[in-house]
């Protein structure tokens, strides 16, 4: 056989044998989808069986007739892994995670992928006052409580149900003095995977005290893949002409201040790291951006249109719809290479970003802010949508 044609066949048997591995069994934590893009890894179901707290935990894949997956672990509530279409209708896995409940368990990162509650974001000092009673809750954020405390709803392992091919219904119980909050709070999540590529996320909760509550989820993304490197050259446009300016301890004072001519402005498409860099006291307080924008009530999808985002490799547009007058957005300026996401990667510095939908910080504190009280007898409810095209 001539070394050319033995050479052809080495290849072609190569392509196929990387075929092979695109089905969507288990396989073992070696085995991905190849292309040009970042490789998708496929997860093993065995890696993520654990008992925690007495309960069972595993994963949940979610499927589309596009072709799209998004994969959840019970443990946390979390989206471990969202695989959509590139420019090129290559599959890229957008979402940064881990591939096993021990990776999550020892992270140094609580909140990858994460639900969150019973308080997304930061509370002051650790302290609020509600019908003249004051709470302190558990600081974790330096003076400060952040998503929920010590072991918010990212530590927790939720009931779970999939009662269809592309919906996962999650319920927890957080019992009455959980983390120092008041009530016995009612939570259920549904997390649902359109044929339209839209990962949509309907919150609702009930409680039998008065007390705070602001659910969201914490997925940190990368449009150009897990593993992919800095989001510097992301494109991101927020619609919202107003942000909530923070103090050193990233406490918003209370003041709503114009984003038009200070580096937090994104009100027209620009990337990341254009002025992420720039003198600027806000960006020090953070460390880049770890901010919350005033949405404009700008209307799309029914809700408003909070934010559109554009990797620069992949060509994959993610818009963010939701019924939330906030929206965080954290440049992953806290990421320090001390976890290894399931591409292999380290997780470095700003590899990935978070735009939580949300009510304002420290709310409970804030009285000019809207307000996040939730009474015996009312239903909190709330839906955010995250679509991809390209």
């Amino acid at each position: 056989m001539k070394p050319q044609l033995l050479l052809r066949l080495s290849v072609l048997v190569a392509v196929g044998f990387a075929s092979c591995q695109s089905g969507t069994k288990n396989s073992s934590s070696k085995d991905t989808l190849k292309s040009n893009a970042v490789a998708v890894v496929k997860l093993v179901a065995d890696s993520f069986k654990k008992v925690i707290d007495g309960k069972q935990t595993a994963l949940y894949t979610l499927k589309n007739k596009s072709g799209a997956e998004a994969i959840f672990t019970n443990y946390g509530g979390r989206l471990v892994s969202l695989v959509v279409p590139d420019k090129h209708g290559k599959m890229v896995d957008v979402v940064v995670g881990f591939k096993s409940i021990g990776d999550y368990e020892k992270s140094t990162e609580p909140y990858f992928g994460a639900t969150i509650g019973r308080y997304g974001n930061r509370i002051a000092k650790g302290k609020f006052t509600l019908e003249g009673k004051t709470y302190s809750l558990f600081t974790n954020n330096g003076q400060n409580t952040l998503h929920g405390g010590k072991k918010g709803f990212q530590y927790v392992v939720w009931d779970a149900s999939q009662p269809n091919a592309n919906t996962l219904v999650l319920h927890y119980l957080s019992k009455d003095g959980d983390e120092n909050f008041p009530g016995n709070l009612d939570v259920k999540v549904t997390y649902k995977l359109t044929d339209d590529n839209e990962l949509k996320m309907d919150y609702e909760a009930a409680t039998d005290k008065t007390t705070v509550i602001n659910l969201t989820n914490h997925a940190f993304f990368n449009l150009n893949g897990d593993g992919s490197g800095e989001i510097l050259n992301h494109e991101v446009q927020i619609y919202a002409d107003e942000y909530t300016p923070v103090d050193s301890s990233l406490i918003p004072t209370g003041k709503i201040e114009k984003v038009k001519g200070t580096p937090l402005d994104f009100a027209t498409a620009t990337t990341i790291g254009a002025r992420i860099n720039d003198k600027n006291e806000q960006l020090t307080f953070g460390k880049g951006y770890d901010h919350n924008y005033v949405l404009n009530k700008t209307k799309a999808m029914g809700m408003f249109h909070a934010a559109t985002v554009k990797g620069d490799q992949s060509g994959i547009i993610m818009d963010i719809y939701t019924q939330e007058p906030g929206l965080q957005f954290y440049s992953g300026n806290f990421m320090q290479s001390k976890n290894t996401f399931k591409s292999g990667a380290k997780d470095n510095f700003r590899t990935a970003i978070a735009l939580e939908t949300q009510h304002f910080p420290d709310s409970p504190n804030q009285p000019a802010f809207p307000s996040t009280v939730l009474k015996p007898g009312q239903v909190y409810k709330t839906s955010s949508i995250y679509k991809f095209t390209k």
